[in-house]
């Protein structure tokens, strides 16, 4: 009974797209709180393809700034519906009313729900329990990327979910290995949950060849980021006597200790220290970057997932250096832009080639605009996520 009507109300969705209409996809999701990160959806609005509906926490607490983000509407091409969450904050944790989802659905009629919230989080069994008995085909979209245990109730929740979504939209390939393990028996695609808005994050032109070398790191000042690391590499570039400097943005726990580490190894003097950046003023900062470095290392509980700076860098032609860390050398994909994480020799070896061969500075720098271009850009996740609604669409009817 249940398939026969899902199906029925998909091969409708299917008639009204081959008539011209457009496809109503509705996103479930704290991350688009910021207005910024809804570049994505104005870009999927953009196809004249596809009607895009957010609802998004009214009261997300950013526990990284310590403050409360309340939901930024910056494009009009989006309906949005908001809600105050209880958990706030706590992304496996918060959930709506009860109710919120069901009248959201039941406002916005969408043909597809897509929510991106990982898989064993309330927010996620919510929707999938609503997206069940409105007979909706269910998209999510996570970031896990390792095989942790999970307690009986997680583990009941995940299941659930799993059995609800049609198609997984993992963000790294170790994402997609982990959903195979917990025998997740939809449709697979890797692809991150954003791209980079081009015209944000944009080429500019370069130094002269007589300026010194920035080499930059924005992100959290937190032990897996292996900033350490980078330090270590730094004294050994020092004492080759190269002419460079490096700018550190962020903040985070580790950083006494890493004031204190760069004491030790006396190279004090080549680091500035910027302190956390809002996103938004990100262009600017990494603007100021002829390097970015991100020297991720694996944890027991954490690895890289993506390293969406990465992507913005690329965007604006600044070449990236990266660790082997989990999803890094997938969307860096050159060996040669690539180090062992935790080996500061081989990293330093990469810098100094960046340092003193001006010329394959530029051409890494070309090479990171280009390969947003065709992987990375929100109108290329767009065009990707159009094309798997369809798809999964037309394999439902």
């Amino acid at each position: 009974m249940y398939n026969t009507i899902e199906s029925a109300n998909v091969s409708k969705a299917c008639a009204s797209a081959s008539t011209g209409q457009k496809i109503r996809v509705l996103f479930i999701s704290h991350t688009y709180v910021v207005g910024v990160n809804q570049g994505k959806l104005k870009a999927i609005a953009d196809t004249g393809l596809v009607e895009v509906g957010l609802l998004a926490p009214s009261n997300w607490q950013a526990l990284e700034w310590k403050r409360i983000i309340e939901l930024e509407t910056p494009f009009s091409e989006i309906k949005t519906y908001s809600a105050p969450v209880w958990f706030s904050g706590r992304v496996g944790a918060h959930l709506y009313h009860p109710w919120k989802i069901w009248q959201v659905i039941n406002d916005f009629k969408p043909d597809v729900i897509q929510v991106e919230e990982e898989i064993f989080s309330l927010c996620a069994f919510e929707a999938a329990f609503w997206a069940r008995l409105f007979r909706k085909p269910m998209v999510v979209f996570g970031w896990e990327n390792q095989l942790r245990s999970l307690s009986l109730f997680r583990r009941w929740i995940r299941n659930f979910v799993m059995g609800v979504s049609k198609l997984y939209l993992a963000g790294n390939q170790d994402g997609a290995e982990v959903m195979r393990s917990w025998n997740y028996q939809g449709q697979i695609e890797v692809m991150p949950q954003m791209g980079v808005d081009t015209k944000l994050f944009t080429p500019l032109a370069r130094k002269s060849p007589q300026d010194q070398i920035n080499i930059g790191f924005l992100g959290r000042l937190v032990p897996e980021k292996g900033l350490d690391i980078l330090f270590t590499a730094v004294r050994q570039l020092q004492e080759q006597d190269l002419d460079f400097q490096v700018t550190l943005c962020g903040s985070g726990e580790s950083e006494a200790d890493l004031r204190q580490k760069a004491e030790i190894l006396q190279i004090n003097e080549r680091l500035i220290w910027r302190g956390a950046v809002r996103h938004e003023a990100a262009p600017k900062e990494l603007g100021k970057f002829d390097v970015l470095v991100l020297p991720s290392r694996t944890v027991a509980t954490w690895k890289e997932q993506f390293g969406h700076v990465i992507i913005e860098a690329m965007a604006m032609g600044i070449p990236v250096v990266g660790s082997s860390c989990g999803e890094i050398p997938h969307v860096i994909a050159r060996d040669d832009l690539v180090f062992p994480e935790g080996d500061s020799v081989a990293l330093a070896k990469i810098l100094k080639r960046l340092i003193c061969d001006r010329n394959w500075r530029e051409e890494m720098g070309n090479y990171g605009i280009e390969r947003v271009k065709h992987y990375y850009s929100h109108e290329r996740i767009a065009q990707r996520l159009v094309e798997q609604w369809q798809k999964l669409i037309s394999t439902l009817k």
